[in-house]
């Protein structure tokens, strides 16, 4: 039987379909990349989140790194806290390192009864993008600007707005530090869960006079916790307080002589 025109091309692209499917096949086997089945096991037991927290790029990163050896510290994924760490050393061998509890703390007392407006903003509802207009539309350029980049960094639904300042709730909060990272006047402080610390909650850099008329509640840098805590843990630097978490006993006698009520203890329960 004659072979028509149309059935000679249909055999000339079947055969080459052929061909390169199995040329495809070959290369898939000889180009393949052997996977580690170490690292996914162990990220198998990460959250997922993706954050950086551990300081690696991802769950991926983390888990590579433990496999290769690049790192033996089995405690650095804070989302997933003492459990991932206990799963990830059954797995590689190590020891189960500690995870600190910790959630993150706005700085920031910036409510509408304590701050003005000193422009109405009308653009792009994110703190980024007002930050670059005069610092923003509150009178204080160093505080929350309440746009909520933070709320939607966050994965948790841990933070929300309330009377035009970020708060975050401890119980929710995860310690993936993506809010840590989103907040352009960096006013989100990691603290300790389960442990009471003194926190100044403002981070005006103005002298006092200046940062009275901007907000009731920020610091004017008296130095009357410096000279309150016995602890030495406070410092005065570009006229706002700073307490250093390390050395601080949580005894409050910083929050009772603040004048501003800017320092409060914070208790994370």
């Amino acid at each position: 039987m004659e072979l028509t025109p149309i059935l000679i091309a249909v055999a000339i692209v079947a055969g080459l379909g052929l061909l390169l499917g199995l040329g495809l096949a070959i290369a898939s086997v000889v180009m393949a990349v052997p996977v580690d089945q170490k690292a996914e096991s162990i990220r198998e037991c990460l959250p997922g989140a993706n954050c950086g927290a551990c300081g690696f790029s991802g769950c991926d990163g983390y888990a590579a790194a433990l496999s290769k050896g690049v790192t033996k510290n089995t405690a650095l994924c804070a989302p997933g806290g003492a459990d991932v760490s206990k799963q990830i050393a059954e797995i590689t061998g190590l020891a189960a390192g500690e995870v600190k509890p910790m959630a993150a703390v706005v700085l920031c007392q910036g409510i509408k009864a304590n701050t003005g407006d000193k422009m109405i903003y009308h653009g792009i509802e994110s703190c980024k993008m007002a930050k670059q207009l005069f610092g923003g539309p509150k009178e204080c350029v160093y505080g929350c600007i309440g746009y909520g980049d933070c709320v939607n960094a966050c994965q948790y639904d841990a933070i929300h707005i309330c009377d035009g300042v970020a708060r975050i709730n401890p119980l929710a909060c995860r310690a993936c530090k993506q809010c840590v990272k989103t907040c352009p006047n960096s006013l989100i402080k990691m603290m300790p869960l389960h442990e009471t610390k003194a926190a100044v909650l403002c981070a005006n850099k103005d002298k006092g006079n200046l940062t009275r008329k901007q907000c009731k509640a920020g610091c004017i840098g008296c130095m009357k916790c410096v000279k309150n805590c016995e602890a030495e843990a406070i410092k005065v630097e570009n006229f706002c307080a700073k307490i250093d978490a390390t050395k601080c006993t949580g005894c409050g006698k910083c929050a009772e002589g603040c004048p501003v009520k800017a320092i409060e203890l914070i208790s994370l329960k």
